[in-house]
């Protein structure tokens, strides 16, 4: 019986008279009457409860892309992560106010010669499976991201460990790579040199563990819900591919106890604007990203449903160095210097977003306790001096204003890089004659074709891994992982080493400061905007957190089941 039907049960019962009810038969009409709506009470009573006590709470939201795998070693973008975050846990965490915390780790100790680590893990940690998280586990993963025919994305986030880039580059032997599990509890890491922003890194999803049992004996492991066995305070239940993914609450997780969540429901739709309408139909009870013009339009309405996040991140276009007439410097910059920024947040972004001034966002401290972005802004629009560039440039390489002509700007179909695209497309014809062409493909597409060097012009964003400026500039090393736009100066990869290898926090700033100097004087790619991550819930949603370099979390994340 459905609980909706109550009420029509309520209106099919005849009231009885009883002043009408004659002879010996009224006592026995009377109990059976009583005796029928003592049962009818009972049932409605019953259904009403069973709405409220057992009603599941699953929250449902959109993940933009589908993910192109959801193996932590191989994962390489947010489409990802997003779900990682909630499925596995690493040796620290991010708590609810943003600090980095044990996870499976318990503790850890930093010897005197700022090198060594010591984590302890915690007793009551197991797999999905019930087999327990050892410090074997962490051995065996931070060495599997290394090894070269892993071809992990993140390989180079383990470098900080003394041997790894060694044996990631074919140079060294896994034996030297100094993470060593001491015991099932203990796990030993020497870095190359000291690194003060290691424990948070051990936070970040490519550094999450994965079973060394269950990857050796499956290698496809993590293709299949079925097969696939994680850590976190979630589980992964169901993955429909390119339509939505399934996470159930892990009552084996440590702190399952502050999970109130029953699961989460990604649907998986690229489409801002259908999106949108799912929200704003009651499908979605929360969402991120919105279109533009709904951000505008909430913000001024100053809709209580509408939380404008903070994010350590940068929006900017690659321009592959590697293809004329985008090898030259002159043609780069005036290209950068023809975009008038304000106006793309002022009337397309309209999130709350700031101008880039560089590649480094606001929101990282320096040595002195100071914004590092202080450093200065290295961003102008001014036409005239574009054009000036724009004809040095081009003569330089033998070419004119028509080779330009129908060069492709790439972006992942968004609703939200379409209008920034076109507005791109259009500063560029008016303030220099040039006619670009536009083309959106799905996300992991456009990845792969950044990896492969396929494309002229892209589109791309960068979250901070970690709190650090490092964390930026460390990506335009020669052959550095996410250099999509294969930069390559010697002196800016002698500023990074010089950066990476000392624990002088003024040396380390300074030789950054000198980094981004450098990138934006020879601008191999386009600084747009800083972001913010503007994200719609609906009342009956609490707890939800955002870290400032994370997509929002929902591991403590509540639901009100008389509003929903």
């Amino acid at each position: 019986m459905k609980c909706s039907d109550k009420n029509d049960i309520l209106s099919k019962i005849n009231i009885i008279d009883v002043k009408k009810i004659g002879g010996k038969f009224m006592k026995k009409k009377l109990i059976t009457m009583t005796s029928i709506i003592l049962v009818v009470v009972l049932l409605i009573s019953g259904c009403s409860g069973a709405s409220e006590e057992d009603k599941e709470k699953i929250l449902r939201t959109n993940n933009a892309s589908e993910p192109g795998s959801l193996d932590p070693a191989l994962a390489q973008g947010t489409h990802e992560s997003w779900v990682l975050d909630h499925i596995f846990e690493g040796l620290m965490k991010k708590s609810a106010d943003g600090e980095i915390v044990g996870g499976m780790a318990e503790k850890y100790k930093l010897a005197e010669d700022e090198l060594t680590y010591t984590f302890t893990l915690r007793d009551d940690i197991t797999w999905s499976n019930g087999e327990p998280v050892t410090a074997h586990d962490f051995e065996y993963s931070w060495k599997r991201a290394l090894k070269p025919e892993t071809a992990a994305y993140y390989a180079y986030q383990f470098y900080y460990i003394k041997g790894g880039q060694a044996y990631n580059e074919g140079k060294g032997s896994v034996e030297d790579v100094a993470v060593k599990a001491v015991d099932d509890k203990t796990l030993e890491v020497v870095l190359e040199s000291p690194t003060a922003f290691f424990p948070e890194l051990t936070s970040f999803y490519c550094y999450f563990p994965v079973s060394k049992d269950v990857v050796e004996e499956n290698p496809d492991w993590a293709k299949d819900p079925s097969t696939y066995v994680s850590n976190g305070p979630f589980l992964l239940t169901e993955w429909e591919h390119n339509a939505k993914i399934l996470i159930k609450k892990n009552e084996k997780y440590y702190d399952a106890d502050k999970v109130k969540l029953d699961g989460v429901d990604f649907a998986i739709l690229d489409d801002e604007n259908t999106a949108w309408q799912r929200y704003e139909g009651g499908e979605f009870d929360f969402l991120t990203p919105l279109p533009q013009t709904v951000v505008a339009q909430l913000n001024t309405e100053k809709s209580s449903e509408l939380v404008i996040g903070a994010d350590l991140a940068t929006y900017y276009y690659n321009l592959n160095n590697e293809v004329k007439p985008f090898n030259n410097a002159k043609v780069r910059k005036a290209l950068s210097m023809s975009i008038d920024r304000q106006k793309i947040i002022d009337n397309v972004a309209q999130g709350g977003q700031l101008p880039a001034e560089g590649v480094v966002p606001y929101g990282i401290l320096d040595e002195s306790g100071k914004e590092f972005r202080k450093v200065g802004n290295f961003i102008k629009f001014d036409v005239d001096e574009a054009k000036k560039l724009l004809q040095e440039g081009l003569t330089e390489e033998g070419m004119s204003i028509d080779d330009m002509q129908n060069a492709t700007l790439v972006y992942n179909t968004q609703e939200a890089h379409k209008k920034i695209a076109q507005a791109v497309q259009e500063m560029w014809r008016t303030n220099l004659d040039i006619e670009i062409q536009l083309e959106n493909v799905e996300f992991q597409v456009k990845l792969d074709r950044e990896k492969a060097g396929d494309y002229e012009i892209s589109r791309a964003g960068w979250i901070g891994d970690y709190i650090d400026p490092m964390t930026f500039i460390d990506l335009w090393v020669t052959n550095g992982e996410y250099n999509d736009a294969n930069y390559s100066n010697e002196k800016y990869d002698a500023y990074v080493k010089t950066a990476k290898a000392t624990a002088d926090q003024a040396v380390r700033m300074d030789a950054m400061r000198k980094a981004e100097t450098l990138l934006m004087e020879e601008m191999p790619v386009l600084p747009i905007y800083f972001y913010t991550q503007p994200y719609a819930q609906k009342s009956y949603v609490s707890g939800v957190f955002k870290p400032v370099n994370r997509y929002p979390y929902f591991i403590y994340a509540d639901m009100d089941v008389d509003k929903f």
